[in-house]
């Protein structure tokens, strides 16, 4: 008998959003609830993130975004994620996003939008149930 794997995810906020706290608090509940959480920390650069990705293999790529800069962030990585063709890899957008940005997220290939205030549970149970 085989010991499933851990479902792996990377967090880490991009360009020059200084704001931690949401990130990190998130990162320990997914720790708490048997993932491996790898945590890049604030002001990574999109290519940063996506070698990152790709080194450790993970199943998620989590981003968490306060500056209002998601829109133009979010399609910079999905961009660096198809160059190192690691686009089938889910992106999860975290934090300050305006209800308008939900719909667009989704359009440009994010699988799950997270705005502030999202309850932990619904985070983990969303991430383990996705295939």
């Amino acid at each position: 008998m085989t010991a499933e794997r851990k479902k792996r995810i990377l967090i880490a906020s991009p360009g020059l959003d200084g704001h931690d706290r949401g990130a990190k608090v998130v990162a320990y509940a997914l720790k708490d609830a048997g993932m491996e959480v790898i945590y890049l920390g604030i002001h990574r650069t999109t290519e940063e993130i996506v070698i990152a990705a790709l080194e450790e293999d993970v199943d998620f790529v989590g981003l968490s975004m306060l500056s209002g800069a998601h829109l133009i962030l979010t399609e910079q990585i999905l961009k660096m994620m198809e160059k190192y063709r690691i686009g089938d890899i889910p992106l999860v957008i975290g934090g300050t996003i305006p209800k308008k940005d939900v719909t667009r997220l989704k359009e440009l290939g994010v699988a799950f939008v997270f705005p502030t205030q999202t309850p932990l549970d619904k985070i983990i149970s969303e991430l383990e149930e996705y295939h």
